[in-house]
């Protein structure tokens, strides 16, 4: 769970790790200190600034190649990676990695990170885009996908309604034109007038906030988001996941750019009093320099996103970080097609792994996974308790993935 309010930050880097420590410590107090004047950000919802934070600038152009190698050089070796994957071809990997439906304390429909976007900068400068991202849980994986640019993304998660979530969100990618028909879809509310394709981030969630939702368009969107994946796609989907989609989709047409991490199912129902950050708040929240990243921040970003599961190339998975099959069949598959893994996120599983004693299990699993010296993982972590909330915040931190490996059997 996320605290709201104001902080600052101050990046640290521990030996082999970058990681974003922040600060409650007071602006003022830091600029004698340090000479340095840091912009607060906060969870809280705000009046915008005058002047909307640009979106993050869009990849240069590819550089020149590099000069001729020695002969003797061995020529690096090519990803067999599909440009898209067919739809029987992805229903029967989806289903071939997944590990039986698991459970967890909440149903985890969005983030409650709400300073994810403030490892992004260095985690550009350090793993490479092009290549295969994996994660776990909801939304926040688009904008660390976005940012990355990767041929493919693989969501491993051990609850089967993770992967519903993401069948919707397959569907209404591809059904929406732009960002304020995705929302629409999203959130069951009409399309605002005077929205287009061009509109800031801030203009769409300020124009959906005042639209009641519509149960009517709601229906017709969730028996059209089914048609999608049934007739377009041909998924044969059963009744299970056809009411898991169903039962997501009615949190975001309920609560709509409000929705929280708490207050759907699980630990914590209905606990939207907590302070913890909106649908809204995560998609206009930016990195430490006040850039915008969230997914929907950009048409550029939520292009990528359309077109990445247009092509199939987004692969929900259900199951266990340290179960027996899910972790090991991606990075077999992965293998076959000499791809490397970019980064893969972990939220804080890790925390729960190693309470059930568990954890060596994972590093085992993550040990078969193809990477190198660039890949790293994004993890989550607690840090800096914050006023009114014990334990502290979710921060995030990057680690490079073959040091973290090779502590397997350590622990």
């Amino acid at each position: 769970m996320m605290l709201l309010g104001i902080r600052d930050s101050v990046r640290i880097r521990p030996a082999g790790s970058t990681v974003l420590k922040r600060s409650l410590a007071s602006l003022s107090l830091l600029a004698a200190f340090a000479g340095l004047v840091l912009a607060p950000a906060s969870c809280a919802r705000h009046a915008a600034p005058a002047a909307e934070p640009a979106p993050a600038p869009q990849a240069a152009s590819a550089p020149a190649p590099p000069a001729a190698v020695a002969a003797s050089a061995p020529a690096p070796v090519r990803t067999t990676l599909p440009d898209r994957l067919a739809d029987d071809e992805f229903w029967k990997l989806s289903g071939e990695f997944s590990e039986p439906n698991g459970s967890f304390r909440s149903d985890n429909l969005l983030s409650n990170e709400v300073w994810l976007q403030y490892v992004i900068p260095d985690l550009l400068n350090v793993a490479k885009a092009g290549r295969v991202y994996m994660g776990v849980g909801p939304e926040q994986n688009f904008t660390y996908i976005t940012a990355l640019k990767p041929a493919m993304a693989v969501i491993v998660d051990i609850r089967r309604g993770n992967l519903d979530l993401h069948l919707m969100y397959k569907a209404l990618f591809e059904m929406s034109a732009d960002r304020a028909d995705f929302l629409s879809r999203l959130f069951a509310r009409k399309r605002p007038e005077g929205l287009s394709a061009s509109s800031g981030i801030r203009e769409l969630f300020t124009a959906f906030e005042s639209v009641a939702p519509d149960e009517q368009y709601g229906r017709d969107t969730f028996d059209a988001m089914i048609d999608h994946l049934k007739t377009k796609h041909g998924f044969p989907l059963g009744d299970e996941d056809v009411e898991g989609i169903k039962y997501v989709y009615g949190y975001f047409q309920q609560f709509g750019p409000d929705l929280t991490y708490w207050m759907s199912g699980g630990f914590g129902r209905g606990g939207g009093f907590r302070n913890s950050p909106t649908y809204a708040d995560l998609m206009e929240g930016t990195d430490a320099t006040g850039t915008l990243r969230s997914y929907l921040a950009s048409p550029e970003n939520f292009a990528f996103m359309k077109q990445l599961e247009s092509r199939n190339m987004l692969l929900p998975v259900v199951g266990n970080f340290a179960g027996p099959k899910a972790i090991r069949a991606v990075g077999a598959w992965l293998k076959t097609h000499n791809a490397f893994v970019s980064a893969f996120y972990l939220s804080n599983v890790e925390q729960y792994l190693n309470m059930d004693g568990i954890w060596g299990d994972f590093c085992a699993n993550a040990q078969q996974l193809p990477i190198d010296e660039s890949s790293q993982f994004i993890r989550s972590y607690r840090g800096g308790g914050g006023p009114g909330f014990g334990g502290g915040s979710l921060n995030q931190g990057i680690f490079p993935m073959s040091a973290e490996l090779a502590r397997c059997g350590t622990q």
